[in-house]
């Protein structure tokens, strides 16, 4: 299993949620620990090493090496507010 660094927005993103969400969120983010590539992830285009994961109506942006799962942020699927917040992010 890999150990779980999460960033400051999906931590707080997630913990401002409704309880089932945060759940379903949680959930979803400890079965990436066990296998970050699950038959529904995707590989996001024009990002090296970046994925996505939707569940139910949200989105997880994440990456992982050997050891760790990065999860770099999540909000609404259908809200390009994720990507802007993601070119932010790169350098």
């Amino acid at each position: 299993m890999l150990t779980l660094d999460i960033k400051p927005q999906p931590a707080n993103f997630i913990k401002e949620l409704p309880s089932k969400q945060c759940k379903q969120l949680y959930v979803a983010v400890l079965e990436l620990m066990k296998n970050p590539t699950p038959h529904d992830f995707a590989k996001l285009k024009g990002y090296d090493h970046l994925y996505r994961k939707d569940v139910g109506e949200f989105r997880i942006i994440y990456r992982f090496d050997n050891t760790h799962l990065f999860v770099l942020l999540v909000g609404k699927r259908n809200d390009d507010d994720i990507y802007k917040k993601l070119r932010n992010l790169q350098p």
